[in-house]
This record gives C-alpha cells, sequence and structure tokens, in this order.
C-alpha cells in the first residue's frame, strides 16, 4: 500500500539560512520561519541549496533541522533537506531529521558525481528504504548535471511507497508534460522554478517550492492557491505583475545570493554568506534594490 497521496499539494518555501558572525544565526532563523506561518505557507524546506547547504557543516546543518521542526512546532510541514551526493551522507541525515520529528525529506539529485538512471535509481531506492519518512525527489540538473529522466521517477514511485513527489527545477515545460505521462496517478509534481509556477500548475503540477517565498510569502501562497483553484485569470496577472522581481531573484548571481542579498536589505538577516559565495556587487545591488523599491518591498 502506498502512502496517502496529495502530501506535498500547496506552497513550499526554501529557506535561506541566515548567519551572523560565521555561525548560524537562530533568532533571525526563527523570524523567518514565523513570517512563513503568518502567510499560510504550506510547509518550508530548511537546508536545501537556497539554504547554503554545501557549506554548512554536519551537526549544523542537523542543528537547522532541529531548530526548524521545534520553532514550527505543527503550523506548517517540515520538508527536510537531507539530500547528498553520497547515499550513506544522505541516509544519515534523512535517519536523523526522522528522529528529530521532520515531516518529511527533500532528496535533491546526487552532484558532482554524474551517476547513471541506474544509479540514481539505486541511490534514491536506498534513502527511501533507510527510513518511514515520505520523500520528495529533487531533479535540477543546472547543480547537479543529471536529472530525474520521466521513467526513473515512475520506476522509483512504484517501487518505492515512500516516494511521493518530485521539485522539478529542470527549466522546461515540457519536462512536467513528459512526468504527467510516465509517473502513476496521484504522484505530486512541484515547481522548483517561481516564475514557472503557472505553467508548470497549468500542465499539472501541485505546488511550488518557493526561494522568493522568502521575502514575499504572502504572495506566492496566493499565486499557488489561484492555480489550485483554477483561477487562471488571476494567476496569469499575478505571474506578470511579479515576474520581474522572480527574474531578478533568480537571474542577478547563483542562487541564494539574490535572495539572501534581498532579504539583507529588508532587514530580515545579516549580509553574510559561506564562501565561495560572496554578496552582489555594487552595480547589481543597486539593480536589486530599484527591482525591491518598484514592488514596494523596501
Amino acid at each position: 500500500m502506498r502512502q496517502k497521496r496529495a502530501m506535498f499539494e500547496g506552497t513550499y518555501t526554501a529557506l535561506i539560512t541566515p548567519f551572523r558572525n560565521d555561525t548560524v544565526d537562530y533568532d533571525a532563523f526563527r523570524a523567518l520561519i514565523d513570517r512563513q506561518a503568518e502567510a499560510g505557507m504550506t510547509g518550508i524546506v530548511p537546508v536545501g541549496t537556497t539554504g547554503e547547504s554545501p557549506t554548512v557543516t554536519t551537526e549544523e546543518h542537523l542543528e537547522i533541522i532541529r531548530v526548524a521542526v521545534e520553532h514550527t512546532a505543527g503550523r506548517m510541514q517540515v520538508v527536510a533537506g537531507t539530500g547528498a551526493n553520497a547515499t550513506a551522507e544522505a541516509i544519515h541525515l534523512t535517519k536523523a531529521a526522522e528522529e528529530m520529528g521532520a515531516d518529511s525529506s527533500l532528496q535533491v539529485c546526487p552532484y558532482y558525481n554524474k551517476p547513471s538512471q541506474e544509479g540514481l535509481y539505486q541511490h534514491y531506492k536506498a534513502v527511501a528504504d533507510a527510513t518511514k519518512l515520505p520523500i520528495m525527489l529533487y531533479s535540477v540538473p543546472g547543480r547537479s548535471t543529471v536529472s530525474i529522466a520521466p521513467e526513473t521517477a515512475a520506476r522509483l514511485a512504484n517501487d518505492c511507497p515512500n516516494i511521493l513527489s518530485l521539485k522539478e527545477a529542470g527549466g522546461s515545460v515540457d519536462r512536467i508534460n513528459q512526468l504527467v505521462q510516465a509517473v502513476p496517478e496521484g504522484f505530486e509534481l512541484l515547481s522548483g522554478d517561481d516564475p514557472l509556477t503557472v505553467p508548470f500548475m497549468s500542465c499539472g503540477a501541485t505546488g511550488l517550492v518557493s526561494v522568493a517565498g522568502n521575502i514575499i510569502p504572502d504572495v506566492m501562497v496566493r499565486l499557488v492557491n489561484a492555480c489550485l483553484s483554477g483561477d487562471y485569470a488571476e494567476a496569469l496577472a499575478m505571474q506578470k505583475k511579479y515576474y520581474p522581481l522572480f527574474n531578478a531573484l533568480m537571474s542577478l548571481d547563483t542562487n541564494p545570493v539574490p535572495i539572501k542579498s534581498a532579504a539583507v536589505m529588508m532587514g530580515h538577516c545579516a549580509d553574510e554568506f559561506r564562501l565561495p559565495l560572496v554578496g552582489l556587487n555594487e552595480k547589481k545591488s543597486a539593480q536589486l534594490k530599484a527591482v525591491l523599491e518598484e514592488f514596494e518591498l523596501l
């Protein structure tokens, strides 16, 4: 028997990780979580790529998840980012997140190793077999250089009862069409790109894992809810209005530099990244500031 479907329908924010003096700023992190809950967010995703997961220590990684679970206190789902390019590490992080009370796990496509589709299948199956947590797969070839083929996603969905969803961040609407054709009925597909939310959901996606949600959570909730209710006139109007902001957050520099820089300008966290990431240069900072002012966020 597969687990109950429709677990991942809705809006999720891939949280930034605030730093101060080279340590995690948990006060700023808790305040970020509160803003998500107040906006009616379905869930949060701590320590994903947007949370600078490659540069936090293992101890910090697990503590961020623990704090997220504790502070969320059941107000919304906690989808713990526990993927890794080493299967053993992904299993370790996922089992720890399960013990901490996370609701589910986001499993990024293993990066740098460039595994074959069979390797991807065996990786994800091993993780799924090691936990009872519901799992959201994450295909992001721009980061990992490989994507989860629709046939592999379907195979995992059929063979692993707790693999229930896939976050698609390949930048192609046709990928959603291919996945819809391949995966079992009820397997949930989520957009991993804010600007593509409306076209993805019009083709069958059931939600969004958002970057922009860090600074405009209420807007992202309304956009996804409009799509879920079939009000595409409203969704398209919002898409047109907010596209310049979505585009700036994803094009001025590599994620999460623009979104964290925006949060800094809005007073939500300190202007601190972990190397090798650095902040925006003066020209791009001015461009981002102008966009934020246009949307009355400053």
